[in-house]
C-alpha cells in the first residue's frame, strides 16, 4: 500500500526529513509531567531572538537532571531515587522519573540550562543564515 501525504507533491522535493520529523512527535506520547512553558524572548541590541522553555521541576537537584541534543532532539530526562530511610505517614509527593522531548528545527542551538526555585529553563537560539543568490550558469547543447 502507497502512503500519500501533504509533502508528496512532486512541487515539494527533500522535504522528507520534516515529514519524518512530523511522524516522530505524533507518535510521542506524555503523561503532561512535568508542566513546562515556551516563550520567545525578543531580540535586543546585544542578543538575538530566543525561545526559552521552562519546565516545573521541584523537588529535583541539579544532579537529578540531565539535558542532551541527540539528531535534532532535546531530551530532558530527571530521575529522582526514593529515600528508604524515611517514614512516611502520608505520600503525598511521589519519588518520579520523567522524560520530555522536544524535536528542534535544523540550526536550532541550545545556548544555556540553568535551575533555579524548582523550575528549569532552557535557553534557544536559531542563528540567522546569510542570504545567498547564487547565479547556476546555463549551457547551450547543440
Amino acid at each position: 500500500m502507497v502512503r500519500v501525504t501533504a509533502l508528496s507533491s512532486p512541487f515539494l522535493l527533500g522535504f522528507d526529513g520534516i515529514e519524518r520529523a512530523l511522524d516522530k512527535v505524533a507518535k510521542t506520547v506524555g503523561d503532561g509531567y512535568p508542566p513546562y512553558n515556551i516563550e520567545r524572548i525578543p531580540a535586543s541590541s546585544a542578543d538575538p531572538e530566543k525561545l526559552r522553555i521552562t519546565l516545573a521541576v521541584a523537588g529535583f537537584q541539579k544532579e537529578q537532571i540531565e539535558v542532551t541534543v541527540e539528531e535534532n532532539q532535546l531530551m530532558i530526562r530527571g530521575r529522582q531515587q526514593d529515600d528508604k530511610t524515611r517514614e512516611f505517614l502520608h505520600r503525598g509527593i511521589a519519588a518520579r522519573q520523567f522524560q520530555r522531548s522536544f524535536l528542534l528545527a535544523e540550526g536550532m542551538q541550545v545556548l544555556s540550562a540553568d535551575l533555579a526555585q524548582g523550575l528549569l529553563s532552557i535557553d534557544l537560539v536559531r542563528p540567522q543564515p546569510e542570504r545567498i543568490v547564487k547565479t547556476i550558469r546555463i549551457s547551450a547543447r547543440e
